[in-house]
């Protein structure tokens, strides 16, 4: 007798992988599942939504273009989840913006509302090596210390606000951020007529106001850094425009978020203390043998070493098979010329 079908499980409609697709998301939010969990197998999968494995198979697919979940093959495979990668979500968000009427004004407007808040609650959260990445960075865009062209330089004025926002514990905030430079890094383009000098003044400006705000940061002062960082946005914002700043309107690739990786966060590594272990000799138990003393034993890389060595004593003994030419007979030594018979001495004299 069929058991009937649960309404709430059958999956009726068109386009059924991405109904499936939406269903495992519910499942992964009921489940609560973390990165790392894997879900269901396709096979239950299947049997739990009563599609196809051509519709499973589509839906997991989505998911994974998504960046919800990873899809490994072979008997154990099937679906991981997996943390959205930020890259993704940019990049899924730049590519909505191409189709909306975005300027240089508006960008920069939304910069001096949200970067000095960004930067004032980084500031107690800045550890030595943010503050050392900072002034990498700085050092990196600078015209006067740097050798990097003059597009690495701008990108690496963006990278400084990277670091700040990796600090900051708000994750909204610093997402809205992160959005905004990647922005920048990929879609504002200059005119080519925009004279050397400009750049370089650009930069210089920067370098300077950059300095100022991590010896603020240094001084733990947010307030003051809030302020530096107000007269920077609108310092950029006036350079831009005058350099003839510009949205390339395009959409983005996966290869334009490989080529332009943002700096990462250091993690300082924390020291643990070493703990001591005794030199001391295992005890022999009571009543093993030799044998099985030499199995309780622990094993050392010398072991390999002797099988190798037994080995090659094994070659070097095997007999020679009949067809092994003989060896030829040792060369006689020389006789030293004080043992020559006297004959040979007066032919040699003479």
């Amino acid at each position: 007798m069929d058991t009937p079908k649960s309404p709430s499980l059958a999956i009726r409609q068109l386009k059924r992988p991405d109904l499936v697709a939406q269903e495992i998301k519910r499942l992964i939010t009921e489940k609560n599942l973390s990165p790392g969990d894997r879900l269901p197998r396709e096979s239950e999968l299947q049997a739990q939504f009563q599609v196809s494995k051509g519709t499973i198979r589509e839906a997991l697919k989505s998911l994974e273009v998504q960046g919800l979940i990873t899809i490994s093959t072979g008997p154990s495979g099937g679906g991981t989840v997996v943390e959205v990668p930020l890259d993704r979500t940019l990049q899924f968000m730049q590519n909505y913006l191409f189709f909306q009427e975005v300027t240089i004004d508006d960008i920069y407007t939304v910069r001096q509302m949200l970067e000095p808040e960004l930067a004032a609650g980084a500031v107690p959260h800045l550890t030595e090596a943010d503050f050392d990445a900072l002034e990498h960075s700085i050092a990196c865009c600078d015209p006067t210390q740097s050798s990097e062209d003059l597009v690495s330089q701008r990108r690496e004025d963006v990278n400084f606000h990277d670091i700040l926002a990796a600090a900051n514990p708000n994750p909204f905030l610093r997402f809205t951020c992160e959005l905004i430079n990647e922005m920048i890094r990929q879609l504002i383009v200059f005119a080519n007529r925009t004279p050397q000098s400009e750049h370089r003044r650009f930069g210089e400006a920067n370098a300077r106001i950059h300095r100022d705000i991590v010896q603020a940061a240094r001084e733990r002062d947010a307030v003051k850094v809030h302020a530096l960082m107000q007269q920077h946005m609108r310092d950029a914002a006036s350079s831009v425009k005058r350099m003839k700043g510009r949205i390339q309107g395009r959409l983005i690739l996966d290869a334009d978020s490989l080529r332009s990786p943002r700096p990462q966060r250091a993690v300082q590594p924390v020291e643990k203390p070493a703990m001591a272990v005794p030199r001391t000799a295992p005890k022999k138990a009571a009543g093993t043998t030799p044998r099985t003393a030499a199995k309780m034993a622990p094993r050392t890389t010398a072991r390999p070493a002797a099988k190798t060595t037994a080995k090659a004593v094994a070659k070097t003994n095997a007999k020679p098979t009949a067809k092994a030419a003989p060896k030829a007979p040792p060369k006689a030594p020389a006789t030293p010329p004080s043992v020559r018979p006297a004959a040979a001495r007066k032919r040699a004299a003479s």
